[in-house]
């Protein structure tokens, strides 16, 4: 179905044009019909390239050399342009909001089948099936606009889907979902692979979410990729993992188990062993400086009550992750938290500022805020001029921001666009322009979305540290395990409202929804990763 012969792609450098930077090289697999393939590698190995390489994007539309041949159903890419592979191929971008073309739900998912001339009645068929089928029937006339992240992925998907490809291309589809959104929408796509004989390719950084619904893995890793492995054998050696790996590779599991199922009946032994260690929920922090208050607070988006009652305070010191399914308010909080929106009724104070009516030179100096959409506060025409400008916005020493930069991102060329960057690769410069400027507050939406696991460690160390300096972080994310390697505090947002609010492990450990993979393959011993397992089986022992 999908062939690649010895493909490689390059790009020529900027300035005098003498040289060329090398993407991968070597690819020689075939990806049969039907299965599902996950393309696993580090950010920026360049995984979003190679799934371009599949309906023509690269070279027709991104430039660059393609070396070697890639046939999808029979058709050369090299002469096949993307327009000519969309009855075969459906594309999902990382950025769901840059490939909309219309204004609303129901029309978006029409429109690909539209241009493709799909009869009228089955055209309406699909879009109900798409609609229940993604679970997007009670948005369907809603503005694209409107909607949050994770609602705009769905859409996006689901726009793809119904114009019925035999092959699915997927870049990080799962990155703006809850837990709950993305396992359904995993699911979908595992019954399209196995009832309908589906052919689905994508790159995911969570594979903790879709490591056990992948039939291949293609490791993309220092210019090479590899031949189709089986998910067992590619997690042996692969240096991006998630934690039911970790943990059987820690504890020297054979075989090694791809799911959370397949880990508890491994660990039946460990639950035994650790069922009399203490439980060490409930511990408190010392009382410190409250930087963050919230009282009351009420927001409404257009007519839609985004925000009710909301009661928050924040101390130094403390990591708080903002959770709830999409839609349940936790972006339009962070943005009230800033001043971008303008409350109902309530009080938000950040030390003796109010956002609501300060002005943003004072408001940045107190507290700032990352986007999920990092673009928003990217504005220069390379990385080391962003860097530069963020120097000189914050009278910084020339190069602090760099300096944060490398630290989160190690490596990222100076002289790349930040356009042309990968999604965890624009997020990494987003996040140090906004932490290089030192906020008491900092707010972070969705931080880990688009990053590997090693970018993702490297953050919790530098939320670490802004922590025990005495910073307050407060971050909205679907990622459970970052919540449970960084947080000392949860609260559960739900149509607007906090349902819950406490500690970390507490909130986390006996939820079926938010629970990490190591609090559920250990439930009910209560701890949440794969370091808190280790040291305790080695105390234990």
């Amino acid at each position: 179905m999908i062939t690649f012969d010895r493909v490689g792609v390059s790009y020529a450098d900027d300035g005098d044009g003498s040289g060329e930077t090398l993407v991968f090289h070597g690819a020689d697999f075939t990806l049969p019909e039907g299965e599902l393939t996950l393309v696993v590698g580090p950010t920026g190995s360049g995984k979003s390239t190679l799934l371009r390489c599949i309906n023509g994007l690269v070279p027709h539309f991104s430039g660059g050399t393609l070396h070697g041949r890639v046939t999808v159903a029979g058709r050369d890419t090299r002469t096949h342009r993307p327009r000519e592979l969309a009855d075969v191929v459906g594309f999902v971008m990382q950025d769901p909001m840059s490939s909309f073309v219309t204004d609303t739900v129901e029309e978006e998912l029409a429109y690909g089948m539209e241009s493709l001339g799909v009869e009228a009645s089955a055209m309406r068929r699909r879009v109900e099936e798409t609609l229940d089928l993604l679970g997007l029937a009670d948005v369907r006339h809603r503005q694209l606009r409107d909607l949050s992240g994770g609602q705009q992925q769905r859409v996006a998907i689901g726009a793809v889907l119904a114009s019925g490809p035999r092959i699915l291309v997927l870049d990080e589809p799962t990155s703006a979902l809850d837990p709950v959104a993305a396992e359904e929408v995993l699911a979908s796509l595992h019954r399209l692979v196995h009832d309908l004989g589906l052919t689905v390719v994508l790159a995911e950084h969570r594979l903790e979410r879709v490591i056990h619904h992948a039939d291949n893995v293609l490791l993309v890793d220092g210019g090479t990729v590899s031949g189709v492995l089986a998910p067992a054998e590619a997690m042996l050696t692969s240096a991006i993992y998630p934690p039911v790996i970790g943990l059987g590779r820690a504890l020297s599991w054979s075989p090694l188990p791809l799911s959370v199922r397949d880990a508890r009946r491994q660990a039946a032994g460990l639950r035994h062993v650790l069922g009399a260690w203490p439980d060490p929920v409930g511990t408190a922090l010392p009382a410190a400086e409250p930087l963050l208050v919230v009282s009351d607070l009420h927001v409404r988006r257009g007519t839609v009550p985004a925000l009710r009652g909301i009661d928050l305070t924040v101390a130094a010191g403390e990591i708080v992750a903002l959770m709830g399914r999409n839609g349940a308010g936790k972006s339009t909080l962070l943005a009230g938290l800033v001043g971008q929106l303008t409350p109902e009724r309530g009080k938000i104070r950040v030390g003796a500022l109010d956002p609501t009516t300060a002005r943003p030179a004072h408001i940045v100096r107190e507290i700032g805020l990352v986007p999920q959409d990092p673009s928003l506060i990217l504005y220069s025409a390379s990385v080391g001029e962003e860097c530069t400008a963020a120097d000189k916005d914050f009278r910084l020493p020339d190069g602090s921001t760099a300096v944060v930069l490398d630290r989160i991102l190690p490596g990222l060329e100076r002289d790349r666009h930040p356009h042309d960057l990968s999604e965890g690769q624009r997020l990494s410069l987003a996040l140090s322009v906004i932490l290089a400027s030192d906020p008491r507050v900092v707010l972070l939406d969705e931080p880990t979305r688009g990053l590997d696991y090693g970018a993702k460690r490297r953050l919790v160390e530098l939320l670490t540290e802004l922590s025990a300096a005495g910073h307050a972080v407060v971050l909205a994310t679907h990622d459970v395990e970052l919540a449970a390697e960084v947080a000392t505090r949860v609260v559960v947002l739900a149509d607007g409202e906090a349902v819950a609010d406490g500690p970390v492990r507490a909130v986390l450990s006996g939820s079926p929804a938010f629970a990490p993979q190591v609090a559920k393959i250990l439930h009910p011993v209560r701890l949440l990763t794969v370091d808190e397992v280790v040291e305790a089986a080695g105390a234990a022992s």
